[in-house]
């Protein structure tokens, strides 16, 4: 795939923990959820979780993004406990 467009997610937490924790979650679907028309990379940096989401085109980043960011509020609602 020829990435055309990118965008960087990032979020910065409260503690070094959470943001391992969340990391630590996201992590396994990286490879999982790779196609053909997008890509995922996660890092993390003491507090901050970041993610770049690369695509063929506009529509493939989108998605990308939208699945990304569900991910992401699943895994920091799990760390929140029950409401």
């Amino acid at each position: 795939m020829t990435a055309q467009h990118q965008t960087h997610l990032t979020a910065e937490y409260d503690s070094a923990d959470r943001a391992r924790a969340i990391e630590r979650s996201i992590r396994p679907e990286i490879d999982d959820i790779e196609g053909d028309r997008t890509t995922a990379r996660l890092s993390r940096d003491g507090q901050r979780v970041e993610l770049t989401v690369e695509a063929a085109d506009l529509v493939a980043l989108r998605a990308g993004i939208n699945t990304w960011l569900t991910l992401r509020g699943v895994a920091e609602d799990s760390l929140a406990g029950p409401q």
